[in-house]
């Protein structure tokens, strides 16, 4: 396979200082439909707001006189030395934000050094954006973000191809058996635009056809009849070569289940808000789905999380609060709206700046510092009185 076009540079657009500014920029110019389909939420929106305040709630504590000559932001995981701990999350349909979509996203992500999950649902063929970056020597990991089709081997077609490919781990999607209620895409008429398709699910044939009886329902009894089980999460080792990470936990028992698979890693995500409305932020819940896995008889677990993060200091909160890494879609989305892969790539560079930034006041000269210890102690306790707490019950 011959190399694709390395997509053109454009310049960001002047008084980008920060991820809000991106996004307040990305919203005067994409189209509605797609505004409403990348920002919008489930229902309310309340879950989609707190993935935010959980973050804003929570404090640092300066720290001062500390060595941090020789600091950095490198992490060990899944094997790899990471240059920092933040990686593009799966987003489906990144051409409706720029012609480039995920193969831009791809070439930031590569010269920014960090990770990218390719959503199942990319614009983009796997290979295309595999191809791009493989051979860069400074690039993060690679994984494909898999959603389990109905047809099986459809399914173990598309992991021979991711593996064929060069990715390095599977992201299995599992909060999302059904779309939540977006009434925001609904009120803005969403459709995909012509030319724009999930492309590496091109040859997937429609689920057979259900006749429903009077008293049954369309969901349970039509649609949920393929949703992914434990047991399909078992198939899923068993089918592929790859380390398999679950993204969509919240709840400390699923995570232990997860577990006690032998998963390689979890992903502390609500789906960005777009699932279930009045879940709870990510930062509230990763302290207990920690915990919950602190333990594991299987052995460490790679822990990330996602979900409203804007800042170089939620980066370094959740990694005090347990997290290995952390994921942003958003953010980097509007940031290829707003310039292609350059947008992209300042949106790495501004966070991990911010990141290196919060270290150094926090007296942290590498990651390994970032322990609860730098959270304010009143936070803490109201967040125990919250029922946030790693301490108390998981019911």
């Amino acid at each position: 396979m011959s190399l694709p076009p390395a997509p053109a540079l454009s310049a960001v657009p002047p008084g980008i200082v920060n991820l809000a500014d991106h996004e307040s920029h990305a919203r005067t110019h994409l189209d509605p439909r797609a505004w409403a389909y990348f920002s919008g939420g489930a229902a309310d929106e309340i879950t989609l707001a707190a993935n935010r305040s959980a973050w804003e709630r929570i404090r640092l504590l300066p720290r001062v006189l500390r060595p941090l000559a020789g600091g950095h932001t490198r992490v060990q995981l899944l094997g790899r030395t990471w240059a920092h701990p933040i990686l593009l999350a799966p987003v489906a349909y990144q051409r409706m934000a720029h012609p480039d979509g995920e193969l831009g996203s791809a070439c930031a992500a590569a010269a920014l050094g960090a990770g990218i999950v390719l959503s199942t649902q990319a614009s983009t063929r796997l290979e295309v954006v595999a191809e791009a970056i493989r051979s860069d020597p400074g690039r993060g990991p690679l994984w494909f973000q898999l959603y389990l089709q109905h047809d099986r081997g459809f399914t173990r077609g598309l992991l021979e191809r991711a593996e064929q490919a060069g990715y390095e781990a599977l992201v299995l999607t599992v909060d999302a058996p059904c779309h939540g209620a977006r009434d925001r895409e609904r009120r803005a008429g969403f459709h995909l635009p012509c030319g724009v398709s999930a492309v590496n699910l091109h040859g997937l044939r429609p689920a057979p056809r259900v006749t429903l009886q009077a008293d049954q329902s369309a969901l349970f009894d039509g649609l949920l009849r393929h949703a992914p089980t434990w047991a399909d999460v078992q198939w899923l080792q068993a089918n592929t070569r790859l380390p398999v990470l679950l993204k969509g936990l919240m709840h400390p028992d699923d995570a232990r289940q997860a577990a006690a698979l032998g998963v390689a890693g979890l992903i502390v995500s609500n789906h960005g808000g777009r699932t279930l409305d009045t879940s709870p932020g990510t930062a509230s819940v990763l302290p207990r789905v920690a915990d919950a896995v602190a333990h594991s008889a299987t052995g460490p677990l790679a822990l990330l999380v996602d979900g409203g993060i804007r800042r170089g200091t939620d980066v370094l909160k959740a990694m005090a609060l347990g997290a290995s890494a952390v994921l942003i879609g958003r953010p980097a989305l509007y940031g290829l709206a707003n310039a292609g892969a350059a947008g992209v790539a300042h949106v790495l560079r501004l966070l991990r700046d911010e990141l290196e930034i919060a270290m150094a006041l926090t007296g942290c000269a590498t990651l390994a510092d970032a322990t609860p210890a730098l959270l304010d102690a009143d936070a803490a306790q109201s967040r125990e009185r919250q029922g946030f707490s790693g301490a108390v019950s998981d019911s």
